[in-house]
């Protein structure tokens, strides 16, 4: 018997890229007999992309496209409502910046025919390189750049049980059965992004309730996708922003109530101010940046706490 499943796309003035990650799930391959359908979820769009979805909806698709607006501004908003409007079976949430490896679906309802007491499962994220981003976004060893300039989650070649030990899955990989978020809720409205503004945290903050609620979350190193690379992001002023938003999030889900900021922080801020300032490589004083950008956010995450 096979599952219904729904791939849904929340998406903010992103028409182009959109239209490449529905091509990708279209070409995309499923079993036989599937039930199997893209949402689309425009939050706050100005753009064309309601324009160009229902242009969509008039070509030859292999799998049925429907779309809705989502006017509140802010992604976890567009994906409460995406989660309303899907009836039943699970719901594959990627993000409108992804495209789907080929043998994502079929990777899926294997996996779901394989587990039918997990109701929740994850895949990996791989930048989709395309050899003209600069190459010292490769490089390894003590100045490699973290977090990393293009998102990527992976764990391994085996399928793997995540934990709080292990690395947590984006919400852009997430493979969620409905029934669960009776469970466990929504994904935060205090988190996530608006627009695009490099917020986030929604979608760990749903993750960590689901573990702590002791459901089991299967992570399946053949549900494959590609994050799209925007060579106009590599740059140095970008991967700060993205830095300190990052760290800020990441603090926020895990201290909500706001906190002094404890003395190691500033330790650590110290020290990387001081290597800043007698780093003479080009190498060096990008990773400081990056690193002194990041720990501000995480002090900003502790003293601004947030609402539940």
């Amino acid at each position: 018997m096979q599952q219904k499943i729904t791939v849904v796309i929340c998406t903010h003035n992103r028409a182009n890229l959109l239209l490449k990650a529905i091509h990708s799930i279209n070409a995309a391959p499923s079993l036989s007999g599937s039930d199997i359908s893209i949402l689309v979820i425009a939050n706050a769009c100005s753009d064309d992309t309601l324009q160009k979805l229902q242009k969509l909806q008039t070509d030859s698709l292999q799998y049925p496209l429907t779309f809705e607006e989502e006017p509140t501004p802010g992604k976890s908003f567009a994906l409460i409502r995406a989660v309303n409007l899907v009836p039943e079976g699970f719901i594959c949430f990627i993000d409108d910046d992804h495209r789907v490896d080929k043998n994502y679906l079929t990777s899926i309802q294997n996996t779901i025919n394989k587990s039918p007491k997990i109701s929740m499962f994850c895949g990996p994220i791989f930048p989709d390189w395309t050899g003209l981003e600069p190459s010292w976004v490769h490089t390894q060893g003590k100045y490699k750049i973290f977090p990393e300039p293009i998102p990527c989650f992976k764990i391994g070649s085996k399928a793997t049980l995540i934990t709080a030990e292990t690395p947590l899955p984006g919400g852009g990989t997430l493979i969620v059965k409905k029934e669960l978020f009776a469970k466990i809720g929504h994904f935060s409205t205090a988190l996530g992004p608006k627009g695009h503004n490099l917020v986030g945290g929604e979608d760990t903050d749903f993750v960590l309730r689901v573990l702590n609620a002791g459901e089991k979350i299967l992570y399946v190193p053949d549900i494959i996708q590609y994050h799209y690379v925007d060579l106009g992001r590599l740059k140095l002023s970008y991967l700060i922003l993205t830095s300190f938003q990052r760290t800020r999030s990441f603090t926020l889900v895990n201290y909500p109530n706001r906190s002094p900021i404890p003395l190691y922080m500033w330790r650590k801020l110290f020290n990387y101010i001081f290597s800043l300032l007698f780093s003479f490589k080009i190498s060096k004083i990008r990773f400081y940046l990056i690193r002194i950008a990041s720990t501000t956010g995480e002090m900003i995450g502790f003293i601004e706490g947030r609402i539940r």
